[in-house]
């Protein structure tokens, strides 16, 4: 059984979007890139309206390179549970107010237990003071946290590179 990761709109976006001058966001673009061509074949994708949503904003011919991107992969509903899980994020410190979607996307993905969140928003859902916080309120709620990561996590080295 493959392990499930939930697509958070920055990964269409950056596997999209025109090449970068920053080198930060060059290189992003191309980690993303070389995950969604070797590694994500090994993961069942899902995604969720809100990334729909969010992916269709701004210039036409980006948000529809986006939406290409994104074609084919299974929507997870954003239900009440989530609504209320999202909430909890924001009351109890995890996500700030002014992040309601950040929150909503990780609520989603605990709710329906995906293993791994894929993003690279770091400053408030793949945020290393933020993740233990998130975990533990996912945790005091009865849901396990995913796991919250970047495509550079998530790609898998040849078995020969590996460190022994």
């Amino acid at each position: 059984m493959k392990k499930t990761v939930y697509i958070e709109t920055s990964i269409p976006s950056y596997l999209t979007a025109r090449p970068s001058r920053d080198i930060r966001a060059a290189a992003w673009q191309q980690i993303t890139g070389q995950w969604w061509d070797e590694a994500r074949a090994g993961f069942d994708l899902f995604t969720s309206e809100l990334v729909l949503v969010e992916a269709s904003a701004g210039n036409p011919e980006a948000a529809a390179r986006r939406l290409e991107a994104l074609q084919g992969i299974a929507e997870l509903p954003i239900d009440e549970e989530a609504q209320e899980l999202a909430g909890q994020l924001i009351a109890r410190g995890g996500i700030p107010e002014s992040a309601e979607a950040d929150a909503l996307h990780i609520a989603v993905a605990a709710v329906h237990r995906i293993d791994f969140l894929l993003t690279w928003n770091c400053r408030h859902i793949d945020n290393a003071t933020r993740k233990p916080i998130i975990r533990s309120i996912c945790g005091s709620l009865g849901y396990s946290c995913p796991e919250i990561c970047t495509p550079l996590e998530l790609l898998t080295e040849p078995e020969d590179d590996v460190p022994r």
